[in-house]
């Protein structure tokens, strides 16, 4: 060995076998202070928004509780008593309410994306299908949710048509499926059509018939895209099923209805209200953080 070789220096070895090397890279003081006065500021507007939300919750407090009637609204509305009797049974009846939004949620997405379909195809054969479809979805949109029902509840019995039922819950849930597959179909319809024309071109020209390209190649970009306004739909379903409740069915919103028809107190609509409120928060929260996760990825480039 030559008299002027150098000593290896000790080399500094991750677990992996990576030479941990230092870049030398050390923030500027001017960094430090602007990230320093960065959380500075969040703090400060952290306790701004706290300070405004007490003040405001305390300001609508004292305006409730000193209004020349708010004694006997805590007695109609407040009274602890009827709510722990009514409790049970908005309860019991909110199985219901819970088989109708799965129930009819299924059947809602199965004819709305059936609809949209319809409406999507191609060539002129299809125009009396396409107009039948649309016919369907303006109708449907237009009428109100009570009045379907009341025409489902009391109209179809009244035909007196062998083999129909007669059911008020089975009607009523027939209603809802009307109602919201049209404006399902119209979320579904509108993720198809977001869908590039490329991509239909793309897959015709792999040899795919259009129903092929629809289905392995459209459809499922187009269902990724509504995923989050679908579950919005389904929280609003949620709530109208206590509307079957006008034909008799014994669901959460009858059950309130039947105590306080009784008692003459009012507690019982609000423990009802305050059910559906807990059922229907994360859902929504849930479809809130599923939006924001698309959209990230869609920001990204990632896969939506």
């Amino acid at each position: 060995m030559s008299g002027d070789a150098r000593t290896a220096e000790p080399v500094d070895v991750t677990k992996d076998g990576a030479e941990d090397a230092d870049d030398g890279y050390r923030p500027s003081q001017r960094r430090l202070a602007h990230e320093a006065y960065r959380r500075g500021r969040a703090r400060r507007s952290a306790l701004i928004a706290t300070a405004s939300t007490l003040v405001t919750a305390v300001a609508l407090y004292l305006l409730i509780v000193n209004s020349p009637g708010w004694e006997v609204t805590r007695r109609t509305f407040f009274n602890l008593d009827y709510a722990r009797q009514a409790l049970p049974e908005v309860l019991r009846g909110l199985r219901l309410n819970l088989e109708l939004m799965l129930g009819c949620g299924v059947l809602i997405l199965l004819f709305g994306l059936l609809l949209a379909v319809l409406r999507t195809l191609r060539g002129p054969v299809f125009l009396p299908v396409r107009l039948l479809a649309t016919a369907y979805v303006d109708f449907f949109l237009g009428l109100p949710m009570i009045i379907c029902l009341l025409v489902m509840i009391t109209g179809v019995p009244a035909l007196r048509l062998s083999g129909v039922t007669t059911d008020p819950l089975l009607l009523g849930g027939a209603a809802l499926v009307l109602t919201y597959s049209a404006y399902v179909s119209e979320v579904f319809r509108s993720g198809i059509e977001s869908v590039h024309p490329s991509q239909r071109a793309a897959a015709r020209s792999l040899g795919l018939t259009n129903a092929q390209a629809m289905r392995y190649v459209v459809l499922p970009q187009a269902v990724r895209r509504v995923v989050p306004p679908l579950l919005n739909n389904l929280v609003s379903l949620q709530k109208d099923t206590g509307l079957v409740s006008i034909g008799g069915a014994i669901d959460a919103v009858y059950a309130a209805k039947i105590i306080a028809a009784h008692s003459f107190n009012f507690t019982p609509y609000l423990v009802a209200g305050l059910v559906f409120i807990v059922l229907t928060i994360p859902l929504t929260r849930f479809a809130d953080w599923l939006t924001g996760r698309m959209n990230r990825r869609q920001f990204q480039g990632g896969a939506v």
